[in-house]
């Protein structure tokens, strides 16, 4: 968070990439906590990862009813602090022509001069957003089918909790893909939990491989920064990363 706030402070304009998911939301917490202590972002605009495709924002829902990345921006970071509406992007799940929505994201991330720091986490198989296993590594924004570990994980997570059915979830995404994760400025990945260890070990000093699409952080040409718990970095042969 405070990695955030000092580009914040330095550039008020700053474009921010944001991830949703458990990992970041201490992040948020710690961002709203420093608006509250007078951190502006009132010029800051921000681009999101990914959402699902089929679904959108609703707020006539309570929040463990809409499994929208929309609504989970709104209610953990958008709500609380003084950014404008028109500032924040989240992917369309509902666009009727998804296709161009992917090209006309990618056109806005370019028209706003590019990502300042993407924040990212890690899946459970060393995947960014929803860029599964086997993603080209130049890819860009589109619409990518969900695996079944991806389904399982989330199924467990989110859907679950809200009593959907495994079969009605959404199988496909719009994500920003990897080459268009690689042109941020500064990649800021952060995971905890002894879960992740051994493919945060398998990402940061394994191969650079597809099928584990984090671990092109290797090859990020700007500045890269890894947060980790103790947990999260207890296989690293390397702990100076």
């Amino acid at each position: 968070a405070e990695i955030i706030a000092k580009c914040i402070r330095s550039k008020p304009d700053c474009v921010l990439g944001l991830a949703t998911g458990g990992t970041p939301i201490g992040t948020y917490k710690e961002l709203i906590r420093m608006y509250k202590q007078g951190l502006d972002f009132s010029q800051v605009r921000t681009f999101n990862l990914d959402e699902y495709l089929g679904i959108g924002i609703d707020l006539s829902k309570p929040y463990d009813l809409d499994q929208s990345y929309a609504r989970f921006m709104y209610e953990e970071l958008f709500k609380h602090i003084n950014i404008k509406k028109e500032n924040t992007h989240v992917p369309d799940g509902l666009s009727k022509e998804p296709e161009k929505f992917c090209q006309w994201y990618e056109d806005e991330i370019r028209k706003a001069g590019g990502i300042d720091i993407q924040l990212l986490g890690i899946g459970g198989d060393g995947h960014w957003a929803f860029n599964e296993p086997g993603s080209s590594l130049s890819s860009r924004t589109r619409i990518e089918p969900l695996k079944k570990q991806t389904l399982d994980d989330n199924y467990e997570s989110f859907y679950k909790k809200a009593e959907i059915k495994r079969e009605q979830m959404p199988h496909f995404a719009i994500t920003m893909g990897i080459g268009t994760i690689l042109e941020a400025r500064h990649a800021l990945m952060i995971a905890n939990g002894k879960k992740k260890a051994k493919v945060i070990a398998k990402a940061l000093e394994g191969p650079v491989t597809s099928q584990i699409t984090a671990s092109v952080m290797q090859l990020h040409n700007g500045k890269t920064t890894v947060v980790l718990d103790k947990d999260a970095a207890s296989e690293l042969k390397n702990i100076e990363h």
